[in-house]
């Protein structure tokens, strides 16, 4: 380094302060390099510059890398965020978008599937006083959900439903507590209202004339409904929604509700898609819940000539273009719409395939392809057996539900 003197001008102020000036001092003719040295000098800076420029090159590489990374991970982020595995109600709670159904799984094998589904990894379990089956389930529940077991209680998202026996104001409390001691449970997560129509009051879920028919009660489900808000009040349930309402019915509710139903729970799936009610429950609010969202194929009343939807050549394509099976496909199908689906299974095997749908996305193309295959096909219509036949069971009670479009 070139040594250097200081130099004080004249100046008005005091010396502490006078400004100092460094400046470089002369380098002596007898200190000054040869030409060899300066040559060697000159090498020694050639070097540095080159070994500057490498320096600077590594690290600019370094930072496109970094870049790169993080372009990759925000996008991976994105893409998680796409799948979540729930939605939020609009009581703050989440709610798993695949749940396992109960709906026509048998006492003996329901406890088994429900303790499959939860150590695979379902945290959604529906179930109904109607099904017959709440208290096998509800033996799970007692010996695997809590404080260091397999899954705490908070963990857990737990519907049940209301019956349509049940549907007096007077009645619905003790309904739901029966519910609550059968699943051997404190409160529900979600408590629905089955269905908008009303059979005849009494402890015979389905009370029948001689003829076979059934024996209706006509009370307003509006009154059910503020029967249902109260059970919030109480801490019996966190949130209430409703079954198998149409869109009337449903804004027949919200004109009068406290509590707004927070669920509408509808059959749903590709030759069913309910483009309209979905619509409309998502302009006021509610989430879709979509039972028999594989076509519901094991059912008493089915018929030999009835679409069998996962043999659909589309949904097929699409399943082995992905490497899925065509249940996956038509439940990533309902994820992708943000309606939650519950289907039912006992095998072990199915139920862990079931959840197995948020490892990848369906194409534009794939959605839309799936989309053309609505033809308003409605598999779960209860019916009846009359002179041999089977006929829609509930048509003729004024609030029965498939009366209007949507």
């Amino acid at each position: 380094m070139l040594p250097a003197v200081i130099t004080n001008r004249p100046h008005s102020l005091p010396r502490a302060l006078q400004l100092r000036t460094v400046r470089p001092a002369k380098t002596p003719r007898a200190a000054r390099p040869s030409a060899c040295a300066l040559h060697h000098q000159q090498a020694i800076t050639k070097a540095r510059g080159e070994r500057a420029c490498a320096i600077f090159q590594s690290r600019r590489y370094e930072k496109v890398l970094r870049m790169q990374f993080l372009k990759k991970y925000s996008q991976a982020i994105k893409i998680k965020m796409a799948i979540s595995d729930y939605v939020l109600l609009h009581t703050g709670q989440k709610m798993p978008l695949i749940g396992l159904g109960t709906w026509k799984s048998s006492p003996g094998e329901v406890k088994e599937a429900v303790w499959n589904a939860v150590k695979t990894g379902y945290r959604h379990i529906d179930c109904a006083a109607v099904y017959n089956n709440e208290a096998e389930i509800g033996e799970f529940f007692k010996e695997h959900v809590g404080a260091d077991k397999m899954v705490r209680r908070e963990e857990l998202f737990v519907t049940s439903k209301l019956w349509n026996t049940k549907h007096h104001p007077e009645d619905v409390e003790a309904s739901c507590c029966k519910t609550l001691e059968d699943l051997k449970l404190t409160y529900l997560d979600l408590y629905l209202i089955h269905w908008p129509h009303a059979f005849e009051r009494g402890d015979n879920p389905f009370p029948k004339n001689p003829d076979g028919t059934i024996r209706y009660d006509f009370i307003d489900y509006k009154e059910t409904w503020k029967a249902m808000e109260s059970l919030v009040k109480k801490g019996l349930v966190k949130a209430i929604g409703l079954s198998n309402f149409n869109s009337r019915q449903i804004d027949d509710i919200i004109s009068i509700a406290n509590i707004k139903p927070t669920v509408l729970q509808i059959e749903c799936h590709p030759y069913l898609a309910q483009n309209e009610l979905i619509g409309h429950c998502q302009k006021h609010g509610l989430v879709v819940t979509a039972y028999s969202p594989l076509g519901s194929s094991d059912r008493l009343w089915k018929a030999s000539d009835e679409p069998f939807l996962l043999e659909d050549t589309n949904v097929k394509a699409i399943a082995e273009k992905h490497g899925k099976s065509p249940a996956q496909i038509l439940l990533r199908w309902q994820v992708q719409r943000g309606v939650v689906a519950i289907p039912k299974s006992v095998n072990p095997a199915r139920i862990a395939q079931n959840l197995q749908v948020f490892d990848f996305t369906l194409t534009e193309d794939d959605m839309k392809r799936i989309g053309t295959l609505n033809r308003n096909w409605r598999y779960i219509v209860p019916k009846i057996k009359v002179d041999n036949e089977f006929v829609p069971r509930d048509a003729q009670h004024p609030h029965y539900p498939f009366n209007d479009p949507y």
